[in-house]
Parts: C-alpha cells; sequence; structure tokens
C-alpha cells in the first residue's frame, strides 16, 4: 500500500481534529444545551419588556410617518456605506497601482 499515491489511498475511517475544535461528544452536547437555555431565557422574558407603556417604544407612538422615515434612513445609511466602500476601494485601487508603477520603474532602472 505504500507504493499507491496519496489519492488513490481508502481513507482509514480515523477522525480528522483541528486544533482549537470541540472533540468530545460530551462538549457538543454542553453547549446545544447552553444554546438552548439561552434561547428559553430570552423567549421567557421578551413579553415582559415589552408589555410596559401600553405598548410604546422609545419615540412614543408608532405611526406611518415614524415608520416611513425610519425606512428611508435605514436605506440612506446602507447607500452611504456602499458609496463609501466604493470610494475607498477606487483609492486603495489607484495607491496600488501607483505602487505597481513605481516598483517596474525601479526594477526597469527609470
Amino acid at each position: 500500500m505504500a507504493d499507491r499515491p496519496a489519492a488513490s489511498r481508502r481513507p482509514t475511517g480515523r477522525a480528522v481534529t483541528v486544533p482549537g475544535t470541540m472533540q468530545r461528544a460530551s462538549d457538543k452536547k454542553r453547549a446545544l444545551v447552553g444554546a438552548a437555555v439561552a434561547v428559553l431565557l430570552v423567549a421567557w422574558a421578551a413579553p415582559a419588556a415589552f408589555a410596559s407603556d401600553n405598548g410604546e417604544g422609545l419615540l412614543g407612538e408608532t405611526t406611518d410617518k415614524l415608520v416611513t422615515f425610519f425606512a428611508l434612513g435605514v436605506l440612506g445609511f446602507f447607500v452611504l456605506v456602499v458609496v463609501l466602500a466604493s470610494i475607498a476601494q477606487a483609492l486603495l485601487e489607484q495607491r496600488k497601482e501607483r505602487q505597481k508603477a513605481l516598483h517596474l520603474r525601479r526594477r526597469i532602472g527609470w
């Protein structure tokens, strides 16, 4: 079997462990139980958190105008993020091209 290439060998059935990952079933079970407890705790506490002040939020009564302006604000935020990220990418791309040109000039001797 040693003379066969590595690609044609059959797997031995042994598990490959990655350092830093959970290796025992009890660790996985403990993590799953912890996540389930956290979800149930949040689900149990949510009704009490939203039941105060007769259903009004931090900004008072929720109106169509408030919802519309909030949605426009979210939309504007993401448009602004895309525009600023595009500008940053263009500037970094120009810088990269200048660095490549400088490296080429130094290598050629100009």
